[in-house]
């Protein structure tokens, strides 16, 4: 299985290319939602990582793939500037998914 990226910054996606992902670089909502689809379509994808900031433009998008898709994964990944996540969003991603208090 291989992974694939959707990016918004080309310094994410060159760091991704030189360690082997393919992917590609999108800013607009619709271009967002083709390659996502585009990539669920491709049977040989296994993890789609998408940085947080184009993450946080389609929430219900990855949430509903989260939910009713066996495969692929999908991993929201922070960007050379850095993550908008708080310090505990593992923690109270793990609490929303399966109401495990760790």
């Amino acid at each position: 299985m291989k992974m694939y990226l959707i990016s918004d910054n080309i310094d994410t996606w060159t760091g991704m290319r030189l360690a082997g992902i393919e992917g590609i670089v999108v800013h607009k909502e619709n271009e967002i939602l083709g390659a996502l689809n585009k990539a669920l379509e491709n049977q040989s994808v296994g993890i789609i990582l998408i940085t947080e900031k184009l993450g946080s433009l389609i929430p219900d998008k990855i949430n509903n793939i989260r939910l009713n898709y066996k495969t692929p994964l999908i991993v929201e990944i922070p960007d050379r500037h850095g993550t908008g996540r708080t310090p505990d969003s593992i923690m109270k991603y793990v609490r929303e998914a399966i109401g495990l208090k760790i």
